[in-house]
């Protein structure tokens, strides 16, 4: 994530004050829709559905801005929120995701202190060069560009101080804005959302997010993954400059993912980029049951060569070997039209009990799976991701397919940013034969 120019001096702590920030920013969101829900009746049907619309964008950049201020884990949770288009429309999704690249970088005098807490020493002791000025910035850290006293290029990702005690605050008293939006989805978007959900799997993220030692396991457990692939690149941790808090990799070099998916960017390269961020996301998912779960494109690089390089290992969900098999074999049975075996899979998943009828989730793997279910070639733009997600949540709600495993939120924010981005890489290609080949070379 690109850092602003206009640094923010430290977090909003205390927790009546973020109670109240929290509880007054629930409150606005919630009586914005309450009043259009009482001028409703007096507006024709147009009217009804762009007030609606305006009241979607204006609560989006209410909540933009009071996390910019709060960061933490109220800025990890409007991250997330921006990439579920099942509780507000595209308009407003928007908005929120200017929150992923517009993250204001801390006072570099609190993370040299930081450093010198978690290390022993000041950056400028411990390095050969240290740039005061952090080239990225997010929710919970950022990130600065140094030079090891041997000459190695490096990155140094510094937790912001006082982090933990925000998080902890923010998980207690977050419950008030995720109330607000599933009333929104109950009563606006005409949607079941799970509150619990949401609310499990911000914590489960941000408390391994927050834990740079099991970042840099995660590390190692990448290398090992892909160590057959040279077309995949992996930094190297220093755990000699290395803490729960501070974190050391060697420093690769390539174009920003952002960079690649812009127009005017050879369609060659951008065809490249597509096969293989598409294959690896599969691999991870079939072969390792390891999946990279944030697919913002501030996390990987394009180098040189060209090679794939990815970059932020935070958000990282294992798959237990059961739920492995039942994905790969569930992706086969689609593939194949085996109803049967996806009947079976669906259980085995955790979507459906044994006594449920299964052709509605059938009907929503092939809204799903739609780009890759016939052998020709397909434009991934013609994709409606809204419109899809609108049909699938109107057959679940219909059929009251309301269970939601873990394994689900991770897996689908995984394909959300895979189908975002190869909208933007823009390659037309016969994506059903790209994806046979991963069901049948992967997870065997």
């Amino acid at each position: 994530m690109v850092a602003s120019s206009k640094p923010s001096s430290r977090l909003t702590r205390g927790r009546a004050k973020r109670v109240f920030k929290v509880g007054e920013l629930a409150t606005s969101v919630g009586s914005s829709y309450v009043w259009e829900a009482l001028k409703s009746p007096f507006r024709s049907a147009g009217k009804r559905q762009q007030s609606l619309l305006d009241t979607h964008v204006r609560n989006a950049m209410r909540i933009v801005e009071s996390s910019k201020e709060l960061k933490g884990a109220f800025m990890k949770l409007v991250q997330m929120l921006s990439m579920r288009d099942d509780i507000v429309p595209a308009e407003a999704l928007k908005i929120l995701s200017v929150v992923q690249s517009q993250v204001p970088p801390m006072e570099y005098r609190e993370i040299r202190a930081q450093v010198k807490r978690e290390l022993g020493a000041h950056p400028e002791q411990l390095f050969r060069e240290f740039d005061q000025d952090a080239f990225a910035a997010a929710s919970l850290g950022q990130v600065h560009r140094a030079l090891l006293k041997s000459g190695e290029e490096v990155v140094v990702k510094v937790q912001y101080p006082g982090v933990d005690e925000t998080v902890q605050q923010d998980l207690r008293n977050i419950k008030a804005l995720l109330q607000v939006f599933t009333l929104i989805g109950r009563d606006v978007m005409r949607q079941h959302i799970d509150q619990t959900e949401v609310y499990q799997e911000l914590e489960e993220r941000l408390h391994e997010e927050l834990d740079y030692i099991n970042e840099a396991k995660n590390i190692a457990l990448f290398q090992k993954m892909f160590r057959d692939d040279p077309e995949v690149m992996i930094p190297a941790v220093y755990p000699e400059f290395s803490s729960r808090r501070v974190l050391t990799m060697s420093r690769l070099d390539g174009y920003p993912f952002a960079d690649i998916l812009k127009p005017g960017v050879d369609q060659a390269t951008k065809d490249w980029v597509a096969f293989k961020y598409f294959r690896v996301t599969w691999r991870q998912i079939f072969e390792f049951g390891t999946l990279h779960t944030d697919p913002h494109p501030g996390n990987y690089l394009v180098t040189f060569h060209p090679k794939l390089a990815i970059l932020d290992f935070g958000s990282i969900r294992i798959f237990p070997e059961d739920i492995r098999k039942a994905y790969h074999t569930l992706a086969d049975a689609i593939l194949r039209r085996d109803r049967r075996t996806m009947a079976q899979c669906f259980v085995r998943l955790g979507y459906l009990d044994p006594e449920d009828d299964p052709e509605p989730m059938v009907k929503i793997m092939d809204v799903i799976f739609e780009p890759v279910l016939v052998d020709r070639k397909y434009d991934p733009r013609k994709y409606d991701s809204l419109e899809k997600g609108m049909e699938i949540a109107s057959i679940g709600f219909e059929h009251r397919l309301f269970k939601a495993p873990g394994h689900r939120v991770f897996l689908g924010r995984a394909l959300i940013g895979l189908d975002s981005n190869l909208k933007q890489l823009g390659t037309v290609a016969n994506w059903h034969r790209v994806f046979k080949e991963c069901v049948e070379r992967y997870g065997q």
